[in-house]
């Protein structure tokens, strides 16, 4: 949930709702966003 809140600028209260399957692809994405950046 950080690297959403990082990434994103997403708050715990807007991922809260959300189901573990759901925030692993968000990450995932998120890993992506924050690596294409660093290049």
């Amino acid at each position: 949930m950080a690297d959403l809140a990082m990434v994103f600028h997403w708050r715990p209260v807007d991922m809260h709702d959300m189901a573990i399957e759901e925030l692993m692809e968000w990450r995932e994405r998120a890993r992506v966003r924050a690596q294409t950046r660093s290049v």
